[in-house]
């Protein structure tokens, strides 16, 4: 049975040596990723090549992405050549991407490495591709699971944007976790059902469980 886990940041350059991205480790989708290896599912880790945990993949297929689209692309190829049970879309990627620079007197800044010199800059941004929207039209029939990190507000309304997403992009669950909602993480099951984890380990460590049950219950 065949899964795919996204981890890691994504980037969208400024010009072609800078770039914006998040802070993100990759961290948890790694740790995932070997546990749903050692349940026995055949892993497809995408793994933004800017993440910085230094844990190795065990038993997984390892392919790098760079920017929003780069992963689309990953995604695309997978999802027409490979019958993928789960989707489990950990990775933090850009909301934003450069439609252009501007310097000072707002004239375009189009130099392969703009320079320093060039005094102050306007970046106008544009919405990058939201990945997660196009899931359920990629794997129609997988399991998709989807992430939500919050900063601001409360736990309430962390878990009330992980209901939404789930409503919006057709997913099958979403972990919620960030400032907002507090210590650990929960897992947003319709039609209701929160299930609290107390950090990374336990999350990739129950996933495989849940997922494993879910197909059961499918295949009854």
């Amino acid at each position: 049975m065949k899964v795919i886990v996204t981890t890691g940041p994504s980037y969208e350059p400024i010009d072609e040596v800078r770039r914006l991205t998040n802070f993100s480790t990759g961290e948890l989708g790694v740790m995932l990723s070997n546990q749903l290896a050692k349940a026995g599912f055949e892993v497809f880790c995408l793994r933004g090549v800017s993440s910085t945990y230094s844990g190795s993949l065990e038993k997984c297929h390892h392919q790098p992405f760079t920017t929003n689209d780069d992963l689309l692309d990953h995604l695309t190829r997978l999802s027409g050549t490979r019958e993928i049970i789960a989707v489990f879309h950990v990775a933090a990627l850009c909301d934003f991407k450069v439609r252009q620079a501007l310097d000072a007197e707002g004239q375009l800044l189009d130099a392969p490495k703009i320079d320093s010199r060039s005094g102050s800059l306007t970046l106008v941004l544009e919405p990058a591709p939201k990945i997660i929207g196009q899931m359920r039209m990629l794997f129609p029939k997988a399991t998709l699971v989807g992430w939500k990190y919050e900063l601001a507000g409360d736990r309430g309304m962390t878990l009330a944007k992980a209901w939404q997403q789930i409503r919006e992009s057709h997913t099958d669950a979403c972990v919620a976790n960030g400032r907002a909602f507090g210590r650990g993480f929960a897992l947003c099951t319709p039609p209701e059902d929160v299930r609290e984890l107390r950090d990374k380990s336990d999350v990739a460590q129950f996933l495989p469980t849940w997922l494993a049950e879910r197909m059961s219950v499918k295949q009854a």
